[in-house]
């Protein structure tokens, strides 16, 4: 049997405008530059130069000027109705949201443009087409360099590359052919190019050193003979099975060491990434140790009305003419009014991180971050931890000291033995003193580490320790042992 049935519940829903406003304080400075060309060029009401403020009284004069349409108020809402930014709480957010590491897989990630350059795939088939090939030859050429991962490695087998060339191309191409063209590729540079393994690609570059003396013969044994034992650093294995003394094994070792583990590391210019960050902020010291925040940009780029549309809106042309002018107008007027509060609000937002984070940003020393989470700066901002989230997030400052990531800033706290609480970042810098002193023949594990961070006066887990040691890329004990 069915029922109706009449329930009450309460939800918040964002307007259009409101989710733009959002938008635009999550735009780094170089997302906001385009943003602002495109609404140039979608609006022609809007134009760059100062304000003008015999414009704005037009402008105003304007909003009455046609009493039989809508004033498009209620679509265009004021900047300054949401000044209180509590229009866009969200009274419901899970803890866990603010704490430091407070990414979720569904976050929206910003990936910096990259400079354009040449693949390394480009460049090593530029060096295949100086070769003297036929069609068949380079058709599988082009085949294999493509099916490269990125460090150069080919890790699929020869007949399930001639399947697929066979396949994709209508015409029957053997193993044979796979693996001679396989050949003439490894004989590329860089050396250790289009090897199937690690093993494979440090025997290529071992075959292409010229001086092939008694330490390469052993460095050539090490590789081929007792390479698993080599990744594992048990060299005292290594030593018994060739017959190796310890400074023979040592010179060998050295050797190796020069070879290059990622072949196509050489041929990729992975500092293009960082080439392209621009910072949106900029400090600035003055007298009395006292730091001022500045956006990068100065203030935002000068944005106004067009006279000419305004000179258009005195007059009453018709009713579909008035009425496209005003929404331009008015949408005009709003997006002035929001760079400007994007700006104020991102400003404020700094103010309370440096006012927080005073002494790393006097010294650079990473040592004196303090624990901060993005509640601690919405509380001195008066604003909601969404807001500030949207304003940290891809967000970098330019300081005396280097270019530094805000979200970088936001580390939780950990209590040590006097009761004070240090940040974590703090930790993790005296792991990665710890591991650099230490001797090593001999590296530190995971609980010693422990039981030297508690000396210092920190008190973490094992656990803890191994956790930090991960973040900061440091292998464990047993693959830090050298010789």
């Amino acid at each position: 049997m069915q029922r109706q049935t009449q329930t009450q519940r309460q939800t918040l829903k964002y307007s259009p405008l409101q989710i733009q406003m959002l938008n635009l304080l999550h735009l780094t400075t170089m997302e906001l530059e385009q943003r602002i060309k495109e609404e140039l060029e979608e609006n022609p009401i809007l134009e760059e130069g100062k304000e003008d403020t015999a414009s704005e009284d037009t402008a105003d004069e304007f909003q009455d000027a046609d009493d039989s349409g809508s004033s498009g108020e209620d679509d265009y809402p004021s900047v300054q109705d949401y000044q209180d930014w509590d229009e866009f709480r969200d009274d419901d957010i899970p803890d866990y949201k603010t704490y430091a590491n407070n990414q979720s897989a569904d976050n929206e990630l910003y990936t910096r443009p990259m400079v354009e350059s040449i693949g390394f795939r480009d460049d090593l088939k530029q060096q295949v087409h100086f070769l003297r090939l036929d069609e068949r030859q380079q058709l599988v050429a082009d085949f294999i360099l493509d099916s490269l991962d990125e460090d150069g490695f080919l890790r699929r087998e020869s007949e399930v590359i001639a399947d697929d060339i066979s396949f994709a191309n209508s015409m029957f191409i053997d193993t044979e052919e796979v693996e001679m063209m396989l050949r003439v590729i490894q004989q590329l540079d860089p050396p250790g190019i289009a090897a199937k393994d690690l093993r494979e690609c440090l025997i290529i570059q071992l075959h292409r050193i010229e001086n092939q003396d008694e330490v390469w013969g052993w460095a050539y044994k090490i590789v081929s003979d007792t390479f698993d034992e080599l990744g594992s650093r048990n060299y005292d294995k290594i030593m018994r099975v060739l017959s190796l003394d310890e400074e023979s094994l040592k010179k060998a070792i050295q050797l190796i060491t020069t070879l290059n583990p990622k072949p196509a590391s050489g041929l990729r210019n992975d500092t293009l990434v960082n080439e392209s960050i621009k910072p949106d902020f900029m400090l600035r010291y003055i007298e009395d140790s006292e730091i001022e925040v500045q956006l990068t940009w100065g203030n935002s780029p000068a944005l106004r009305l067009n006279k000419l549309f305004t000179q258009m809106a005195e007059q009453k042309i018709d009713k579909a003419t008035n009425q496209f002018l005003k929404n331009k107008m008015n949408s005009a007027k709003w997006f002035i009014d929001a760079i400007k509060q994007r700006e104020n609000t991102m400003l404020s937002t700094l103010r309370a991180i440096v006012k927080l984070q005073y002494d790393y940003f006097q010294t650079g020393d990473i040592k004196k971050l303090r624990p901060m989470i993005l509640k601690d700066v919405a509380e001195i901002i008066d604003m909601d931890i969404s807001t500030v989230s949207r304003v940290t997030t891809n967000k970098y400052v330019q300081t005396p000291f280097g270019i530094v990531l805000l979200k970088d800033l936001f580390t939780e706290g950990v209590t040590n033995e006097d009761g004070t609480e240090v940040s974590n970042r703090e930790i993790q810098e005296a792991i990665r003193e710890i591991t650099a002193a230490e001797d090593k023949r001999h590296p530190y594990n995971d609980q010693q580490i422990t039981d030297l961070l508690s000396e210092k006066g920190y008190s973490v887990a094992r656990r803890t320790v191994a956790k930090y040691r991960e973040q900061l890329n440091i292998p464990t004990a047993r693959l830090r042992v050298t010789i």
